[in-house]
């Protein structure tokens, strides 16, 4: 049996990724998410025997259990191109969001467990011209870990989202392999059509005319000036570009939805809903989007799901990366078991040979 710890956990998408290689053989032991939202998604999915920890930054790293897997999807705002690039120096209400993973540096000094793995944005590889990528390689080196990066698309393993993340897999050095082999995909394609909530979807995900009209606007402004912002209707027989927490991040992925639907406007919006049929991508479709399944709890308010949603993980990436993980730690307990059996064999042969020696 794995145990495993999930820091920056948000609502629990690397570990479901991990659940759904390692089955009943991994067992998660401490989480630490500090957005109280995205606790109550975390706690209405998973049901574990303990309190999810808040602030990482504030807890000793002795009074963390101990632990075989490290987990760790630290903040990306700090180096996301779509952010403000401040790394290091990002602050966030206090918190430094660039320099996190120190934490994670620190809890697996102590613990030395035998696999970390992080996720993060693409933009974190040549921030600050690669300089910060090479400080957190070498902090997990420094530490005795052997540093394994590749950068992957969700869209090749099976969702509709062009959404491009770093993973960085580090094998304590004394288990590390040479060549560790990140998944190439899974083969299947899929598309925004295959996402798709059944009809009728509800009319509040249709925009009013009136706010199209502000999207258009604001869109020909940024054209006029040469710049590429602004909303997006996908085809729905393409794929999602990739869904982020704020910004434009529901109005660049959206689609026409010409199924029958509602124009009774449910919430309070100014004009009519549009007779063009575009509509936001549903918290569902989301969710979908980032290969979560169906039977995973959205309980809360949309606003707060888009945000979890976005800030989260593509679980069948994760899946396939930690199917490779799990090879490879199976295949060192079949060295080691092979180690000791040989040990024994070799100790009883001395002892044979002593006693015919005596006898």
């Amino acid at each position: 049996m794995y145990k495993s710890i999930d820091l920056f956990a948000g609502i629990g998408g690397i570990r479901k990724g991990f659940d759904n290689a390692f089955g009943n053989t991994i067992e998660t032991v401490f989480v630490s998410e500090w957005d109280e939202f995205a606790q109550k998604t975390y706690r209405a999915n998973y049901h574990d025997n303990f309190k999810i920890a808040g602030d990482i930054t504030k807890i000793p790293e002795k009074e963390i259990p101990a632990f075989d897997i490290c987990l760790a999807g630290f903040p990306c705002q700090a180096f996301s191109l779509a952010g403000r690039h401040m790394g290091f120096y990002d602050d966030y209400k206090g918190i430094c969001r660039g320099t996190l993973f120190q934490d994670v540096v620190r809890i697996c000094e102590y613990h030395h467990p035998k696999v970390i793995f992080c996720e993060n944005v693409k933009g974190l590889t040549i921030h600050d011209k690669g300089r910060t990528f090479t400080v957190i390689t070498k902090a997990f080196e420094q530490i005795g870990y052997k540093v394994f990066p590749k950068i992957l698309n969700s869209k090749d393993f099976g969702v509709p989202q062009n959404r491009e993340r770093i993973y960085i897999v580090c094998f304590k050095n004394d288990i590390a392999p040479e060549k560790f082999t990140f998944p190439s995909g899974s083969g299947q394609n899929a598309c925004i059509r295959d996402i798709m909530e059944a009809a009728p979807i509800p009319s509040k995900y249709y925009l009013s005319d009136v706010y199209m009209e502000t999207l258009r606007r604001h869109k020909a402004r940024h054209e006029a000036k040469g710049h590429g912002f602004g909303y997006e209707i996908k085809d729905i027989n393409g794929i999602a570009g990739t869904i982020v927490c704020g910004g434009m991040g529901r109005e660049r992925n959206l689609i026409i939805d010409e199924r029958e639907h509602s124009m009774i406007p449910t919430t309070h919006i100014t004009g009519e809903i549009n007779k063009e049929n575009i509509r936001k991508m549903t918290p569902r479709e989301w969710a979908r989007l980032q290969g979560f399944p169906d039977d995973f709890k959205l309980e809360l308010a949309d606003t707060h799901l888009y945000k979890q949603l976005g800030n989260s993980v593509t679980v069948t990436v994760i899946e396939a990366i930690a199917e490779e993980i799990k090879r490879v730690l199976e295949d060192n307990e079949r060295k080691a078991e092979q180690g000791r059996m040989v040990r024994a064999i070799c100790i009883h042969q001395a002892s044979q040979r002593r006693e015919s020696v005596c006898g």
